[in-house]
């Protein structure tokens, strides 16, 4: 299984949200390079990357913060929050991003979304699929869809998307564990898709049960933070 360290910025610093919620914010760390390289000499392969100013004012804001990482790391960055435009894809590739998460857009442009799968190929872009009660959120989770979170999901895979972030919102950051039947159900029900799991993650037990589960890797955050899982936990999950 693959371990995808988040870190979510704000003002240029490392910080986790409650449920998506701005007004729960909590700072771990000024210096996101300084700790993108401590998940690096972990052995750890992979960085989830969120620009949360940049989710709210829909285009990229942290560019500093995604190119320091970038070319201060080898890791394998995925890069998301406020990719709303052709200009703001071709940035975030330009200064670094291996990847794309695209989830907001992959709604309210689907057009966009799918000519980006297009030009960038499957490798390079993630499906950020939200869901609350099993329907597709966006927007930081403000607004939630009449959206089927698996038919979501089906419809882009059968369109080329290889890689899906799934988060159950109502798990997020409250570190209570993850949604695996959720989880073994979407890989049922699409076989092939490399599901990527996402919030909840409290213990080195949830992390085993995810990776028995079959999941292609797991997002970690405020447990790695709030000092619940080490580094050396972590590493020893990630794929060789």
């Amino acid at each position: 299984m693959e371990i995808i360290p988040a870190i979510d910025i704000i003002g240029g610093n490392c910080v986790r949200l409650t449920q998506g919620d701005y007004s729960q914010k909590k700072e771990y760390a000024s210096d996101p390079t300084e700790v993108a390289k401590r998940f690096e000499d972990a052995g750890i392969k992979r960085l989830h990357l969120v620009d949360l100013d940049g989710a709210k004012a829909k285009k990229i804001i942290n560019t500093e913060v995604l190119e320091r990482i970038c070319q201060a790391t080898s890791l394998k960055v995925d890069f998301g929050g406020g990719v709303q435009s052709d200009e703001d894809i071709a940035l975030a590739f330009s200064l670094g991003a291996k990847q794309v998460t695209g989830g907001s857009i992959a709604v309210k442009n689907p057009d966009m979304f799918t000519g980006w799968l297009k030009s960038f190929g499957g490798e390079k872009l993630i499906l950020g699929a939200d869901a609350k009660d099993r329907k597709i959120a966006i927007s930081g989770w403000e607004e939630t869809t009449e959206m089927d979170l698996i038919d979501f999901i089906k419809d882009y895979h059968a369109k080329g998307v290889q890689y899906v972030i799934c988060t159950d919102v109502a798990k997020d950051g409250l570190l209570q564990g993850p949604s695996l039947e959720l989880y073994k159900e979407i890989m049922k029900e699409i076989p092939g898709v490399k599901l990527i799991a996402s919030g909840g993650v409290a213990s080195v037990k949830d992390l085993e049960e995810l990776e028995a589960s079959g999941v292609y890797g797991t997002i970690v955050g405020k447990a790695y933070y709030e000092g619940r899982i080490s580094l050396e936990e972590l590493s020893s999950f990630t794929r060789n």
